[in-house]
């Protein structure tokens, strides 16, 4: 999959939605497009194929010519002799055992680049909607900081009134005051860390993207579909780019094994050749002046067997048996990583579904009980500190219950990957749950 036509195919799936804000897909648009990560991944790939057909070369014709001019004088000799010659060889590999295996390796190396191009293309998904998400829930914690910072400062001058009233002790506008410097470096904090999540995502996308689109309050999350953990692991060993570039690698190591060992055995070798030369001049002719010519023909086969080479091609076999031994290791050690991360993929999606609904429950008790405290401290029932810690609370799960939202996305999304069915479909769907825009608060250090 080249990099044009998907993104012209992008290009025309935006082409109805004329809205300000950047989607999901827009952002992963511009990361198709300008990302570094994946132009490296292409380049690698086209690297391999490369290697493929040098490999192939090894075993084609080779066909060279040759042409020269010399002129020759001899000592005390009056004169000069002169000669040239031109000439065409070819020669055809007719067994060579490491040629053949060393593109059998560069086949698989081909095909295991092809998969490493493909799961590249999944992390790109994953990133970028990773670096987009932590831009929205850094968006809804700053704003949470900023309401609780206004509201710990109403919380202050409240305290600080019935101070002058006699109506508060000291320690109360102690409290209330320590609590609001606190919150003013939770907004400051918490600013930093947006403008800081905008500049990840221009990371990927090679440009600002400002105005994003984020989730509804209504957003209602569904379970993975599909037959359960199981049904998810065999697609995942049967799918993973990763894996399958890892088995690929593997063989092409076997295949380097044959290679190295091939050192020992002969090479037969077909030649052919013509030539045609010409001299002439004083020496070698007795002065007459002819010009004495001359054209060949040569065809035959030449067996090349390898004796002793300093003990280098059994260095070579241990060489390439260790490869082998690093490269099943290397699938051994995927294959248990896909296992892992698809099982915590599936685990962590179904249990956020659970997860958000107890998040929005606790962020409405949380939002109930600071208002009855607001209340509560009218009336005498309450203290300014009960009101502090139910503020805290409250910032605590509005900055929650947005991580459990975007992380169950995010979780989405990583389990498509593990599986190996993450494409562009998986974004559709998950753009089209941002359907409102998200707040652009300013993220100058004075906003």
């Amino acid at each position: 999959m080249t990099r044009r036509p998907l993104a012209l195919a992008l290009l025309l799936a935006l082409v109805p939605a004329a809205a300000s804000a950047e989607d999901l897909l827009q952002t992963y648009e511009l990361a198709r497009s300008n990302d570094p990560a994946l132009a490296i991944s292409e380049a690698n790939r086209d690297i391999s194929h490369e290697g493929r057909v040098q490999a192939r070369a090894a075993l084609l014709p080779q066909i060279s010519g040759s042409a020269s001019l010399n002129r020759s004088y001899a000592a005390g000799v009056d004169g000069d002799a002169r000669r040239r010659s031109v000439g065409v060889d070819l020669s055809q590999t007719v067994f060579d055992l490491g040629a053949i295996s060393n593109l059998r390796a560069q086949r698989a190396l081909d095909t295991a680049a092809g998969f490493d191009l493909d799961a590249a293309n999944h992390q790109l998904i994953t990133r970028t909607s990773a670096a987009y998400f932590n831009v929205l829930v850094a968006i809804e914690t700053l704003a949470a900081a900023e309401a609780a910072e206004a509201a710990l400062q109403k919380q202050y001058d409240f305290a600080d009134k019935r101070l002058e009233v006699g109506l508060a002790p000291i320690t109360d506008v102690h409290e209330a005051r320590a609590q609001y410097d606190a919150a003013r470096a939770n907004t400051i904090l918490a600013r930093n860390a947006l403008e800081d999540a905008y500049q990840a995502l221009a990371e990927i996308t090679g440009r600002p993207v400002r105005t994003l689109r984020a989730l509804p309050e209504d957003f209602q999350p569904e379970a993975p579909v599909g037959d359960g953990l199981d049904r998810w692991l065999a697609t995942a060993i049967e799918n993973n780019p990763s894996l399958r570039a890892a088995e690929y690698s593997l063989s092409a190591a076997e295949h380097g094994v044959t290679t190295a060992r091939a050192g020992h055995l002969p090479r037969l070798t077909l030649g052919a050749g013509y030539d045609n030369g010409a001299a002439w001049g004083d020496l070698g002719t007795g002065g007459s002046g002819g010009t004495p010519t001359g054209e060949g023909h040569s065809i035959g086969l030449t067996l090349s067997v390898p004796i002793f080479a300093g003990g280098a091609t059994q260095s070579r076999v241990r060489q390439a048996l260790s490869s082998r031994d690093i490269s099943e290791q290397q699938l051994e050690q995927a294959r248990r990583a896909l296992d892992r991360n698809t099982r915590n993929a599936y685990q962590t999606v179904v249990a956020g579904v659970s997860e958000i609904e107890a998040r929005r429950q606790a962020l409405v008790s949380a939002r109930s009980a600071y208002e009855a405290s607001q209340v509560g401290l009218e009336v005498g029932t309450r203290t300014v500190v009960d009101v502090l810690i139910n503020q805290q609370n409250l910032f605590n799960a509005e900055r929650e219950y947005a991580l459990a939202r975007y992380n169950f996305l995010q979780n989405r999304l990583l389990l498509a990957q593990a599986a190996g069915t993450l494409g562009i479909a998986d974004v559709q769907e998950i753009n089209r749950l941002l359907t409102v825009e998200a707040a652009t608060p300013d993220t100058s250090a004075g906003g």
